[in-house]
Parts: C-alpha cells; sequence; structure tokens
C-alpha cells in the first residue's frame, strides 16, 4: 500500500524569502514523498527578488511561487497538511491557527536573509546561507523513517532538526518546555 505524499507547510512572517525557499527545496529534494507549501501570517505580497534569482541560479522551478497567507491552509478544500514548519521567530511565536487534521509542528528558525543589509555581495550570501540551512534540515528530514517512528520519536527528531547549524540565537534560548511546543 502506498502513502500518499506528506503534505508539508512551512510559515514565515513575510512569506517572501525563507519559507518560499524551504517549499522549492521540499518540493524537488521530496518530489513524490513531499508536497511542500508555504505562507505567512502578514504576507508581503511578493517573493523576495533576491530569494527567486536564488533559487533560478540552483536550478529550481519558480514557476508558481508566490506570497500567500496562511489563511489558505485552513480553508474549504485546503491540503490536509502532516507537517507544520515555521522558519522564522515571530511566525514561530505567534499564536498559530488550528490547523484541520492536527499536523505535527515545529520550529526551524533560521536568520531571515531579506533583512539583510550592506553590499549585493552581502545580501547574496545572506540568502546563499539561509539556502544552505534549510537545505541541510530538508535533508534530515526527508531521510527520517517516517513510517518507522512514533508520534514521540517523530517530534523529538523534528525538534533536534530545527537546531541544526544556523539556528537562530532566539530559539536556543528558550527553554526546554518552550521549545517542545507543538502548537497544534
Amino acid at each position: 500500500m502506498t502513502h500518499r505524499p506528506y503534505n508539508v507547510l512551512f510559515l514565515c512572517t513575510g512569506n517572501s524569502a525563507r519559507s518560499i525557499i524551504a517549499e522549492a527545496i521540499l518540493n524537488t529534494v521530496g518530489a513524490g514523498n513531499y508536497r511542500a507549501y508555504s505562507a505567512g501570517s502578514h504576507p508581503k505580497g511578493h517573493v523576495h527578488i533576491e530569494a527567486l534569482r536564488l533559487l533560478k541560479a540552483q536550478g529550481y522551478n519558480i514557476l508558481g511561487l508566490r506570497s500567500k497567507s496562511w489563511a489558505e491552509f485552513i480553508a474549504p478544500g485546503a491540503p490536509v497538511l502532516d507537517f507544520v514548519f515555521t522558519v522564522c521567530d515571530n511566525a514561530g511565536a505567534e499564536v498559530c491557527p488550528i490547523w484541520p487534521g492536527q499536523p505535527m509542528t515545529t520550529h526551524w528558525g533560521i536568520p531571515d536573509p531579506a533583512e539583510a543589509t550592506g553590499s549585493p555581495a552581502e545580501i547574496a550570501l545572506a540568502f546563499n546561507d539561509a539556502y544552505r540551512f534549510l537545505y541541510q534540515r530538508i535533508g534530515a528530514f526527508t531521510a527520517l523513517p517516517l513510517g518507522a517512528l512514533d508520534q514521540f520519536a517523530l517530534g523529538e527528531n523534528l525538534r533536534a532538526i530545527g537546531l541544526l547549524e544556523g539556528a537562530t540565537a532566539a530559539r536556543s534560548k528558550r527553554s526546554p518546555d518552550e521549545r517542545s511546543d507543538l502548537r497544534e
């Protein structure tokens, strides 16, 4: 018996950079096994040009990538989500909607490349770092034997992935109780 692809939502406040990058990575790396989406609590309404440039340069399909509200994923007819990952500290600290189906949720915070300042090379480096951190986490996630893990073990693995290199300082300073909050 085959399982339908797992639906994964990446959340960020603005849905213009990190969550968009994560969506593109997982839709490529996890093709057939995962279907990735992204959204924001307060979407900017456009994808950051540097995120699009980076993804295109890496060979990703950028058609259809757009900044959108998380409200699309609680509306009737929305995909049933299996996992929800917040990739920014603002979204990770917000009270999230009640997701239909009660997906596994955790926080994978990384620095916001859209906030980078400086020369074009410095800004590009911030986006490259975000891409590298997300690619690493998504690679670890797709390597998990999802069918062989109970819910507790899966949750622990997902939280550990969020603490990989590049985790934001605010994330690592949280208490263990806050880190284990799964906002279901």
